[in-house]
């Protein structure tokens, strides 16, 4: 049976992986090595440290999944949603990202590079104010189709095409603060 979001927002496509666990089925999942759910990211993969992307691993995709996108992203910035890393057209076969993800336009197996806040391709790690820890999600999309967008795209430019293609969306919080 496919589960494809069809409406028009992507806000609710979101519930797609609520829904799937009220009816016992297993939905997609996002983990990583170095990000424990809700704790403090370790400084190596943030602007204090190397600024390397964490390790990610997913399972349990969608069977009708022909890509994946990732999109990170800080809602406690203090001019408003901070993008950290945006990249798409991951193929449907893969299982997650190396530590030190490429910031390369497009990589070998074809997932392209959007543009991050920090005017740059690729991650750019948790580089929040001094102050309180700020929240950086990590979120995992589910996609019906490959995205016929340039490397560079911006976060509205993805979420925009991703419209009525999320299969499945998961998702991994970690804090920073310095």
């Amino acid at each position: 049976m496919r589960r494809a979001c069809r409406t028009t927002s992507l806000a609710a496509c979101l519930l797609i992986p609520l829904a799937l666990a009220a009816h016992g089925g297993e939905g997609l999942t996002l983990t990583s090595p170095s990000v424990m759910p809700g704790r403090a990211i370790p400084v190596k993969f943030t602007c204090q440290g190397a600024n390397v992307s964490p390790q990610l691993d997913w399972s349990h995709a969608p069977t009708a999944t022909k890509s994946f996108a990732v999109i990170v992203d800080d809602p406690d910035a203090p001019a408003g949603t901070w993008v950290h890393w945006v990249i798409f057209n991951l193929p449907s076969n893969s299982t997650g990202l190396p530590e030190g993800a490429s910031a390369a336009e497009q990589l070998a197996d074809g997932a392209r590079n959007g543009r991050n806040d920090f005017k740059r391709l690729g991650y750019g790690g948790p580089c929040p104010p001094p102050g309180p820890a700020h929240r950086y999600y990590f979120r995992l999309y589910a996609l019906d189709r490959t995205l016929d967008l340039p490397a560079g795209a911006s976060r509205a430019d993805v979420e925009r095409a991703m419209t009525g293609h999320v299969l499945a969306q998961a998702e991994l919080m970690g804090t920073f603060q310095r």
